[in-house]
């Protein structure tokens, strides 16, 4: 087995090195916070919901759209609470355009992503909570790129709302035109941004004009089993899912594909996600990434099993999307198959992840990668 050296799990922490933060948003603040900051400008306090029904209620992020302000005061007022967070680098669709995939450079130059995803029932959206990620997971391209710096509330937020837009736009055919669910799954470690991820959460569920009005059910936090945080976030009183990244049922393995495995063990993380399925009602995702002759033996299936049944838990089996020049691979179709009938004759809820994104380097961290080494996301030199 390969040790990996854990990587401090909160960037924030005395001592941690500091990164260059962007200037402050609305969305990282409340409306309270949002007023205060307006009549501090010498502006109506009734200027900050405006601002805000524009940014939350109608998805518009120009204040030269927002002609209701006074023109005196909209640069102002734009200067000090929407200051310009994500600038578009490569933006790509596949699926018919029911894909979509954004890469964007951050104020200080950190690339991070997020994903739209349109179903007939739904729009999705997966989110970084990172610029890069300290988890060390081999096979995952974000965690081989290593760590950033963890971003902003509102660096989060813009993400989903950028993107909702899209969806309103029409442009994602065959959806509704609303944003309905959000994941945590993009770049980083979503539990090792605490404080900002929890925030965001608020603000996007929060009703317009203070935040996005989405319904917390349709919000999914992932994270590789960081123990305190996940009893920390069991406390919030939010209806959020749990999703663990879990891709291993023992120890040996575990310690190699999650290195964090080598801090808190399975038995340990499990026990906090039921923890928290009992505290919140809600059923955990176990996440796991099906990777050849590494852990799609019969035999793991039948040991996640035996750790799963009769919890309020289900399973959701990800076909690995391989990533430039790795040595892991995707599990072959009968294995998968043969996992989940062994996972399903134990009683335990399963399906496998529909494959999105594959030709616009779908998996994690793909886009930024390809973006650093100035390929295109075929490999070829980009222009």
């Amino acid at each position: 087995m390969t040790s990996l050296p854990l990587i401090p799990v909160d960037p924030d922490a005395p001592g941690a090195r500091r990164a260059s933060m962007p200037p402050q948003h609305l969305a990282d603040l409340d409306l309270a916070g949002r007023k205060a900051l307006v009549t501090g400008l010498g502006e109506p306090a009734f200027r900050a919901r405006q601002i805000s029904t524009h940014y939350f209620g109608r998805l518009v992020r120009d204040p030269a759209q927002m002609t209701d302000l006074p023109a005196a005061s909209r640069a102002r007022l734009a200067d000090q609470l929407l200051p310009r967070l994500l600038n578009p680098v490569r933006e790509l669709a596949c699926d018919d355009g029911a894909t979509r995939k954004a890469l964007w450079r951050l104020h200080d130059g950190a690339l991070v992503e997020s994903v739209l995803m349109g179903y007939p029932d739904r729009v999705t959206v997966c989110i970084s909570s990172q610029a890069g990620c300290g988890m060390a997971c081999p096979f995952c391209a974000t965690g081989q790129a290593g760590l950033t710096r963890n971003l902003s509330t509102a660096e989060i937020v813009d993400q989903a709302v950028y993107l909702a837009g899209v969806a309103a736009s029409g442009a994602v055919v065959g959806s509704p035109a609303r944003l309905s669910h959000v994941v945590f799954m993009g770049m980083g470690e979503p539990l090792a941004n605490y404080n900002r991820v929890v925030a965001a959460i608020r603000r996007l569920v929060a009703p317009a004009p203070e935040g996005l009005g989405l319904s917390q059910r349709h919000i999914t936090v992932s994270t590789v089993g960081l123990v305190p945080a996940i009893h920390r976030l069991a406390s919030e009183d939010l209806s959020v899912t749990l999703a663990l990244s879990l891709h291993a049922p023992d120890d040996e393995l575990r310690d190699e594909l999650v290195p964090v495995n080598q801090r808190w063990k399975v038995s340990e993380v499990l026990d906090a996600a039921w923890a928290y399925a009992a505290r919140t009602g809600r059923r955990v995702s176990i996440e796991y990434a099906m990777i050849k002759d590494v852990n799609d033996q019969p035999w793991r299936a039948d040991l996640l099993g035996r750790l799963l049944a009769g919890k309020l838990a289900h399973v959701n089996l990800i076909p690995l999307n391989p990533t430039p020049g790795s040595r892991w691979d995707a599990s072959p179709k009968p294995v998968e198959r043969e996992f989940v009938r062994r996972l399903r004759d134990a009683g335990v809820s399963t399906t496998v992840r529909d494959t999105r994104g594959r030709e616009i380097d779908g998996a994690c961290g793909q886009l930024a990668a390809a973006e650093d080494m100035g390929t295109d996301p075929a490999g070829n030199p980009s222009a």
